[in-house]
């Protein structure tokens, strides 16, 4: 899991406020595109069981 490339939803068009994502070899990497200099690293665990809670509706506001 080698990638040092930033990538964003193809939802997103040209639109440039949306998260991107990259992974490392230790780590998956999140950012605001808008925001580069903010970038939140997590292992690709507990990054999927984030994701596993919101669709969940555990984080609803």
């Amino acid at each position: 899991m080698h990638q040092l490339t930033w990538q964003k939803s193809s939802y997103s068009g040209a639109n440039d406020t949306c998260v991107e994502v990259r992974t490392t070899d230790e780590a998956i990497e999140l950012r605001e595109s808008d925001d580069g200099d903010t970038i939140l690293r997590t292992t690709p665990a507990a990054l999927a069981a984030l994701l596993r809670a919101i669709k969940a509706g555990e984080h609803a506001r």
